[in-house]
Protein backbone atom coordinates (compact mmCIF):
# COMPACT_ATOMS: atom_id res chain seq x y z
CA UNK A 1 0.00 0.00 0.00
CA UNK A 2 0.97 3.09 -0.64
CA UNK A 3 0.82 5.99 1.47
CA UNK A 4 2.16 9.83 2.30
CA UNK A 5 5.09 10.78 3.08
CA UNK A 6 6.18 11.46 6.48
CA UNK A 7 5.65 14.51 7.78
CA UNK A 8 2.91 15.23 5.08
CA UNK A 9 -0.95 14.62 6.24
CA UNK A 10 -4.15 14.71 3.87
CA UNK A 11 -6.66 17.34 5.17
CA UNK A 12 -9.80 14.60 5.90
CA UNK A 13 -10.79 14.33 9.79
CA UNK A 14 -9.89 17.94 9.97
CA UNK A 15 -11.11 19.74 7.15
CA UNK A 16 -14.06 21.42 8.60
CA UNK A 17 -11.54 23.19 10.76
CA UNK A 18 -9.21 23.76 8.42
CA UNK A 19 -12.00 25.90 6.44
CA UNK A 20 -13.80 26.77 9.61
CA UNK A 21 -10.13 29.01 10.27
CA UNK A 22 -9.48 30.18 6.79
CA UNK A 23 -13.20 31.46 6.76
CA UNK A 24 -13.05 33.22 9.81
CA UNK A 25 -9.18 34.32 9.29
CA UNK A 26 -9.61 35.85 5.37
CA UNK A 27 -13.33 37.40 6.60
CA UNK A 28 -11.25 39.14 9.28
CA UNK A 29 -8.81 40.26 7.08
CA UNK A 30 -11.10 41.60 4.41
CA UNK A 31 -12.38 44.07 6.79
CA UNK A 32 -9.03 45.34 7.66
CA UNK A 33 -8.27 45.86 3.86
CA UNK A 34 -6.21 43.16 3.11
CA UNK A 35 -7.27 41.72 -0.26
CA UNK A 36 -5.95 38.14 -1.87
CA UNK A 37 -2.61 36.96 -3.42
CA UNK A 38 -1.52 33.59 -4.04
CA UNK A 39 2.25 33.03 -4.78
CA UNK A 40 3.85 29.81 -6.56
CA UNK A 41 4.81 26.68 -4.41
CA UNK A 42 8.16 26.73 -6.27
CA UNK A 43 10.44 29.21 -6.20
CA UNK A 44 14.05 29.95 -7.09
CA UNK A 45 16.34 28.86 -4.29
CA UNK A 46 17.83 32.43 -4.44
CA UNK A 47 14.93 34.07 -3.08
CA UNK A 48 14.90 32.27 0.23
CA UNK A 49 19.15 32.57 0.56
CA UNK A 50 18.78 36.04 0.07
CA UNK A 51 15.52 37.09 2.62
CA UNK A 52 15.43 34.56 4.94
CA UNK A 53 19.21 34.27 5.26
CA UNK A 54 22.04 32.05 4.94
CA UNK A 55 22.30 31.57 8.65
CA UNK A 56 18.73 30.29 9.44
CA UNK A 57 17.64 26.65 9.89
CA UNK A 58 15.27 26.82 7.32
CA UNK A 59 17.72 27.95 4.73
CA UNK A 60 20.70 25.66 6.51
CA UNK A 61 18.67 22.77 7.78
CA UNK A 62 15.27 22.63 6.58
CA UNK A 63 14.31 23.59 2.59
CA UNK A 64 13.21 21.09 0.40
CA UNK A 65 15.49 22.04 -2.84
CA UNK A 66 16.93 20.54 -6.31
CA UNK A 67 18.04 20.97 -9.50
CA UNK A 68 14.94 20.56 -11.85
CA UNK A 69 15.20 19.62 -15.56
CA UNK A 70 16.31 22.85 -16.95
CA UNK A 71 19.53 22.59 -14.55
CA UNK A 72 17.78 25.52 -12.02
CA UNK A 73 18.26 25.55 -8.50
CA UNK A 74 14.85 25.24 -7.05
CA UNK A 75 12.86 24.87 -3.97
CA UNK A 76 9.36 23.92 -2.36
CA UNK A 77 8.63 27.21 -0.04
CA UNK A 78 9.27 27.26 3.51
CA UNK A 79 7.63 30.18 3.87
CA UNK A 80 5.33 32.49 2.46
CA UNK A 81 6.69 36.38 2.83
CA UNK A 82 9.46 36.14 0.56
CA UNK A 83 7.08 35.33 -2.22
CA UNK A 84 5.01 37.61 -1.41
CA UNK A 85 7.63 40.41 -1.45
CA UNK A 86 9.34 39.42 -4.65
CA UNK A 87 5.69 39.43 -6.66
CA UNK A 88 5.22 43.14 -4.89
CA UNK A 89 8.53 43.74 -6.77
CA UNK A 90 8.02 41.70 -10.12
CA UNK A 91 5.11 43.63 -10.19
CA UNK A 92 6.90 47.29 -9.86
CA UNK A 93 3.89 47.48 -7.36
CA UNK A 94 7.24 49.02 -5.30
CA UNK A 95 6.81 51.71 -7.65
CA UNK A 96 3.48 53.06 -7.03
CA UNK A 97 2.39 54.83 -4.39
CA UNK A 98 -0.27 54.16 -1.63
CA UNK A 99 -0.59 51.18 1.01
CA UNK A 100 -0.69 47.58 -0.56
CA UNK A 101 -1.89 44.82 1.80
CA UNK A 102 -2.55 41.36 1.20
CA UNK A 103 -2.97 38.41 2.71
CA UNK A 104 -2.54 34.50 1.47
CA UNK A 105 -2.84 30.93 2.68
CA UNK A 106 -1.54 28.11 1.38
CA UNK A 107 0.57 25.00 2.00
CA UNK A 108 4.81 25.28 3.34
CA UNK A 109 7.26 22.55 3.38
CA UNK A 110 9.99 22.14 5.13
CA UNK A 111 12.03 19.15 6.29
CA UNK A 112 13.09 18.41 9.61
CA UNK A 113 11.81 15.97 12.02
CA UNK A 114 7.85 15.77 12.26
CA UNK A 115 6.31 16.24 15.79
CA UNK A 116 2.77 17.50 17.26
CA UNK A 117 2.45 20.90 15.58
CA UNK A 118 5.34 20.61 13.25
CA UNK A 119 5.20 19.00 9.76
CA UNK A 120 6.89 18.56 6.47
CA UNK A 121 3.83 19.72 4.73
CA UNK A 122 1.89 22.39 6.86
CA UNK A 123 -0.26 25.35 5.90
CA UNK A 124 -0.05 29.08 6.85
CA UNK A 125 -2.57 32.24 6.86
CA UNK A 126 -1.07 35.34 6.75
CA UNK A 127 -0.69 39.06 5.71
CA UNK A 128 1.76 41.57 4.30
CA UNK A 129 1.36 45.12 4.21
CA UNK A 130 3.45 47.24 2.22
CA UNK A 131 4.32 51.02 2.30
CA UNK A 132 3.34 52.48 6.20
CA UNK A 133 6.34 53.60 7.87
CA UNK A 134 4.50 53.45 10.91
CA UNK A 135 4.10 51.75 14.21
CA UNK A 136 0.32 52.30 13.91
CA UNK A 137 0.42 49.49 11.07
CA UNK A 138 2.18 47.56 13.09
CA UNK A 139 -0.54 47.72 16.25
CA UNK A 140 -3.29 47.25 13.04
CA UNK A 141 -1.22 43.80 12.12
CA UNK A 142 -1.15 42.89 15.79
CA UNK A 143 -4.98 43.79 16.11
CA UNK A 144 -6.12 41.61 12.95
CA UNK A 145 -4.21 38.63 14.29
CA UNK A 146 -5.71 38.61 17.37
CA UNK A 147 -9.23 39.47 16.24
CA UNK A 148 -9.22 36.16 14.40
CA UNK A 149 -7.82 33.92 17.52
CA UNK A 150 -10.18 35.80 19.50
CA UNK A 151 -13.34 34.70 16.78
CA UNK A 152 -12.02 31.21 16.73
CA UNK A 153 -12.61 31.21 20.71
CA UNK A 154 -8.63 30.89 20.92
CA UNK A 155 -6.90 31.97 23.92
CA UNK A 156 -3.88 33.25 23.88
CA UNK A 157 -1.09 35.44 25.12
CA UNK A 158 1.05 38.30 23.20
CA UNK A 159 4.82 39.01 23.39
CA UNK A 160 6.45 41.88 21.70
CA UNK A 161 9.95 43.07 21.12
CA UNK A 162 11.89 45.76 18.84
CA UNK A 163 15.05 44.03 16.82
CA UNK A 164 16.20 47.90 16.25
CA UNK A 165 17.13 49.41 12.97
CA UNK A 166 20.60 49.69 11.25
CA UNK A 167 21.23 52.49 13.02
CA UNK A 168 21.17 50.65 16.42
CA UNK A 169 21.51 47.20 15.43
CA UNK A 170 25.80 47.56 14.84
CA UNK A 171 26.41 48.50 18.67
CA UNK A 172 23.72 45.54 19.94
CA UNK A 173 25.39 43.28 17.43
CA UNK A 174 29.23 44.04 18.33
CA UNK A 175 28.14 43.23 22.10
CA UNK A 176 26.10 40.18 21.50
CA UNK A 177 29.34 39.20 19.83
CA UNK A 178 31.66 39.62 22.19
CA UNK A 179 29.56 37.59 24.92
CA UNK A 180 28.96 34.76 22.91
CA UNK A 181 32.67 34.45 21.94
CA UNK A 182 33.01 34.63 26.03
CA UNK A 183 31.02 31.53 26.51
CA UNK A 184 31.85 29.78 23.22
CA UNK A 185 32.88 26.70 24.78
CA UNK A 186 29.46 26.58 26.55
CA UNK A 187 27.38 26.95 23.43
CA UNK A 188 26.11 24.44 20.93
CA UNK A 189 27.47 23.96 17.29
CA UNK A 190 24.71 25.82 15.77
CA UNK A 191 25.19 28.87 17.84
CA UNK A 192 28.64 28.75 17.61
CA UNK A 193 27.95 28.99 13.31
CA UNK A 194 25.51 32.02 13.98
CA UNK A 195 28.07 33.83 16.07
CA UNK A 196 30.21 34.57 12.73
CA UNK A 197 26.81 34.64 10.68
CA UNK A 198 24.30 36.79 12.57
CA UNK A 199 25.04 36.54 15.98
CA UNK A 200 21.44 37.30 16.53
CA UNK A 201 19.90 34.52 15.38
CA UNK A 202 21.48 32.53 17.77
CA UNK A 203 19.26 34.19 20.99
CA UNK A 204 16.48 31.89 18.81
CA UNK A 205 18.21 28.75 19.81
CA UNK A 206 15.86 26.29 21.30
CA UNK A 207 18.86 25.06 23.18
CA UNK A 208 17.63 25.04 26.98
CA UNK A 209 21.67 25.07 27.77
CA UNK A 210 22.03 27.75 25.43
CA UNK A 211 19.00 29.92 26.72
CA UNK A 212 19.95 29.45 30.23
CA UNK A 213 23.50 31.22 29.05
CA UNK A 214 21.30 33.86 27.10
CA UNK A 215 19.59 35.10 30.67
CA UNK A 216 22.86 37.02 30.79
CA UNK A 217 23.04 38.55 27.50
CA UNK A 218 22.96 41.77 26.54
CA UNK A 219 19.44 42.89 25.71
CA UNK A 220 18.90 44.92 22.32
CA UNK A 221 16.06 47.36 24.21
CA UNK A 222 18.97 48.94 25.71
CA UNK A 223 20.96 49.61 22.67
CA UNK A 224 17.56 51.28 21.04
CA UNK A 225 17.76 54.41 18.92
CA UNK A 226 15.80 57.61 19.86
CA UNK A 227 13.55 56.16 16.71
CA UNK A 228 12.82 52.90 17.61
CA UNK A 229 12.09 54.02 20.91
CA UNK A 230 9.45 56.30 20.07
CA UNK A 231 8.22 53.46 17.22
CA UNK A 232 8.13 50.82 19.96
CA UNK A 233 6.47 52.91 22.74
CA UNK A 234 3.81 54.07 20.01
CA UNK A 235 3.11 50.34 19.73
CA UNK A 236 2.86 49.76 23.44
CA UNK A 237 0.25 52.76 23.74
CA UNK A 238 -2.11 51.50 21.05
CA UNK A 239 -2.50 47.83 21.88
CA UNK A 240 -2.82 49.24 25.46
CA UNK A 241 -6.04 51.68 24.14
CA UNK A 242 -7.60 48.92 22.87
CA UNK A 243 -7.40 46.30 25.55
CA UNK A 244 -4.31 44.42 24.10
CA UNK A 245 -2.19 42.93 27.03
CA UNK A 246 1.20 42.37 25.53
CA UNK A 247 4.39 41.34 27.55
CA UNK A 248 7.85 42.44 26.74
CA UNK A 249 10.08 39.57 25.79
CA UNK A 250 13.74 41.14 25.39
CA UNK A 251 14.79 37.61 23.98
CA UNK A 252 12.41 37.62 21.18
CA UNK A 253 14.10 37.35 17.27
CA UNK A 254 11.80 35.96 15.63
CA UNK A 255 13.64 33.00 13.50
CA UNK A 256 14.20 34.67 9.99
CA UNK A 257 17.09 37.33 9.14
CA UNK A 258 14.71 39.75 7.35
CA UNK A 259 12.73 41.44 10.88
CA UNK A 260 13.88 44.78 11.53
CA UNK A 261 11.97 46.90 14.78
CA UNK A 262 8.39 45.52 15.21
CA UNK A 263 8.83 41.45 16.06
CA UNK A 264 6.05 39.82 17.86
CA UNK A 265 4.25 36.14 18.86
CA UNK A 266 1.32 35.09 20.12
CA UNK A 267 1.51 31.70 22.25
CA UNK A 268 -0.88 29.36 23.62
CA UNK A 269 0.13 26.66 26.39
CA UNK A 270 -2.35 24.19 25.54
CA UNK A 271 -0.21 22.98 22.69
CA UNK A 272 2.85 22.05 24.35
CA UNK A 273 6.16 22.88 24.09
CA UNK A 274 5.62 24.53 19.94
CA UNK A 275 3.57 27.07 22.06
CA UNK A 276 4.00 29.72 19.27
CA UNK A 277 0.88 29.70 17.40
CA UNK A 278 1.55 33.24 14.90
CA UNK A 279 4.30 35.19 14.86
CA UNK A 280 5.35 38.09 12.88
CA UNK A 281 6.83 41.33 12.19
CA UNK A 282 8.52 44.30 10.29
CA UNK A 283 10.81 44.01 7.50
CA UNK A 284 11.46 47.19 6.01
CA UNK A 285 14.47 45.95 4.36
CA UNK A 286 13.94 43.23 2.52
CA UNK A 287 11.51 45.22 -0.17
CA UNK A 288 15.18 46.10 -1.42
CA UNK A 289 16.80 43.13 -0.73
CA UNK A 290 14.93 41.82 -3.40
CA UNK A 291 15.38 44.25 -5.60
CA UNK A 292 12.75 46.42 -5.28
CA UNK A 293 12.02 50.44 -4.26
CA UNK A 294 13.19 50.93 -0.09
CA UNK A 295 9.68 50.14 1.20
CA UNK A 296 8.55 49.73 4.88
CA UNK A 297 6.57 46.25 5.37
CA UNK A 298 5.50 44.50 8.49
CA UNK A 299 3.47 40.43 8.55
CA UNK A 300 2.43 37.85 10.80
CA UNK A 301 1.66 34.21 9.61
CA UNK A 302 -0.19 31.99 12.06
CA UNK A 303 0.60 27.88 11.43
CA UNK A 304 -3.21 26.58 10.94
CA UNK A 305 -1.99 22.94 11.92
CA UNK A 306 -0.45 24.04 15.23
CA UNK A 307 -4.47 25.20 16.21
CA UNK A 308 -6.55 22.73 15.55
CA UNK A 309 -6.68 21.40 18.65
CA UNK A 310 -7.63 25.08 20.03
CA UNK A 311 -10.96 25.23 17.55
CA UNK A 312 -13.93 24.13 18.96
CA UNK A 313 -16.63 23.06 16.07
CA UNK A 314 -20.09 24.44 17.09
CA UNK A 315 -23.04 22.08 16.15
CA UNK A 316 -23.94 23.02 12.01
CA UNK A 317 -26.79 23.41 11.71
CA UNK A 318 -29.40 21.83 8.91
CA UNK A 319 -29.36 23.33 5.92
CA UNK A 320 -29.85 22.19 2.32
CA UNK A 321 -32.00 18.86 -0.04
CA UNK A 322 -31.55 15.26 0.15
CA UNK A 323 -33.86 13.73 -2.75
CA UNK A 324 -33.72 10.34 -3.34
CA UNK A 325 -36.03 8.04 -5.50
CA UNK A 326 -38.18 5.58 -4.07
CA UNK A 327 -38.00 3.32 -6.92
CA UNK A 328 -36.43 3.18 -10.79
CA UNK A 329 -38.45 4.78 -12.68
CA UNK A 330 -38.11 8.27 -10.23
CA UNK A 331 -34.19 7.86 -10.39
CA UNK A 332 -33.71 10.10 -13.43
CA UNK A 333 -36.18 12.70 -12.05
CA UNK A 334 -34.48 13.21 -8.95
CA UNK A 335 -31.22 13.73 -10.68
CA UNK A 336 -32.81 16.44 -13.00
CA UNK A 337 -34.49 18.17 -9.77
CA UNK A 338 -31.01 17.92 -7.92
CA UNK A 339 -29.71 19.45 -10.76
CA UNK A 340 -32.22 22.42 -10.90
CA UNK A 341 -31.94 23.02 -7.24
CA UNK A 342 -28.05 23.36 -7.08
CA UNK A 343 -28.47 26.36 -9.04
CA UNK A 344 -30.03 28.11 -5.18
CA UNK A 345 -28.97 25.99 -2.57
CA UNK A 346 -26.90 22.63 -1.79
CA UNK A 347 -28.37 19.21 -3.16
CA UNK A 348 -27.43 15.41 -2.37
CA UNK A 349 -29.05 12.47 -4.05
CA UNK A 350 -28.70 8.82 -4.81
CA UNK A 351 -28.27 6.95 -7.94
CA UNK A 352 -30.50 4.70 -7.18
CA UNK A 353 -33.49 3.59 -5.85
CA UNK A 354 -34.69 2.56 -1.74
CA UNK A 355 -36.73 2.82 0.75
CA UNK A 356 -37.90 5.95 2.46
CA UNK A 357 -36.54 4.77 5.65
CA UNK A 358 -32.92 4.73 3.76
CA UNK A 359 -33.17 7.77 2.62
CA UNK A 360 -34.58 9.56 5.64
CA UNK A 361 -31.12 8.33 7.02
CA UNK A 362 -29.67 9.20 4.50
CA UNK A 363 -30.64 12.77 4.78
CA UNK A 364 -29.76 13.16 8.68
CA UNK A 365 -26.17 11.82 7.31
CA UNK A 366 -25.97 14.83 5.05
CA UNK A 367 -27.30 16.85 7.80
CA UNK A 368 -30.27 18.11 5.35
CA UNK A 369 -32.42 20.47 6.03
CA UNK A 370 -35.33 18.85 4.27
CA UNK A 371 -35.67 15.45 3.00
CA UNK A 372 -37.30 14.49 -0.24
CA UNK A 373 -38.39 11.60 -2.02
CA UNK A 374 -40.48 10.76 -5.66
CA UNK A 375 -41.55 7.44 -6.01
CA UNK A 376 -43.90 6.15 -8.78
CA UNK A 377 -47.37 7.78 -7.55
CA UNK A 378 -45.57 11.13 -7.02
CA UNK A 379 -43.71 10.87 -10.59
CA UNK A 380 -47.19 10.07 -12.11
CA UNK A 381 -48.51 13.40 -10.24
CA UNK A 382 -45.97 15.40 -10.58
CA UNK A 383 -45.29 15.77 -7.09
CA UNK A 384 -42.79 15.21 -4.53
CA UNK A 385 -42.68 14.19 -0.70
CA UNK A 386 -40.86 16.75 1.31
CA UNK A 387 -39.72 16.40 5.44
CA UNK A 388 -38.57 19.40 7.44
CA UNK A 389 -36.12 17.08 9.13
CA UNK A 390 -35.92 20.71 11.69
CA UNK A 391 -39.42 20.48 12.62
CA UNK A 392 -40.55 17.30 11.41
CA UNK A 393 -43.09 18.52 9.16
CA UNK A 394 -43.89 16.84 6.27
CA UNK A 395 -45.92 17.78 2.80
CA UNK A 396 -46.43 16.34 -0.84
CA UNK A 397 -46.97 19.42 -3.24
CA UNK A 398 -46.50 20.28 -6.72
CA UNK A 399 -42.49 19.62 -8.14
CA UNK A 400 -42.60 23.20 -10.02
CA UNK A 401 -44.40 24.96 -7.47
CA UNK A 402 -42.07 23.94 -5.05
CA UNK A 403 -38.58 23.93 -6.91
CA UNK A 404 -39.87 27.64 -8.31
CA UNK A 405 -41.11 29.12 -4.97
CA UNK A 406 -39.55 31.89 -3.06
CA UNK A 407 -38.44 29.34 -0.36
CA UNK A 408 -37.84 25.54 -0.41
CA UNK A 409 -38.49 24.76 3.08
CA UNK A 410 -42.48 25.19 4.95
Amino acid sequence: MITALRGMKDIIDEAQKYEQIIAVASSVARRFGFGFIETPHLEETALFKRSVGESSDIVGKEMYEFIDKGGNAVCLRPEATAGVVRAFVEKKLDRTSGVKRFFYTGAMFRYERPQKGRLRLFHQFGVESFGEVSALEDASVILLAKQIFDELGIAHTLEINSLGCEACMPPFRAALTEFLTAHGGELCEDCMRRKDENPIRALDCKNPDCQTIYRDAPLIGDYLCESCRADFAQLERALAANGVEARRNHRLVRGLDYYTKTAFEFVSAAIGAQSAIAGGGRYDKLVSFLGGKPTPAVGFALGIERIYDLVQLGETARSGVYIGALDAAGIDKVFQIAAELRKRTTATSGYAAASLKSHLKAADRANAELCCAIGENELNSGTIWVKNLVTGEEQTTQIERWIMGDTLSF
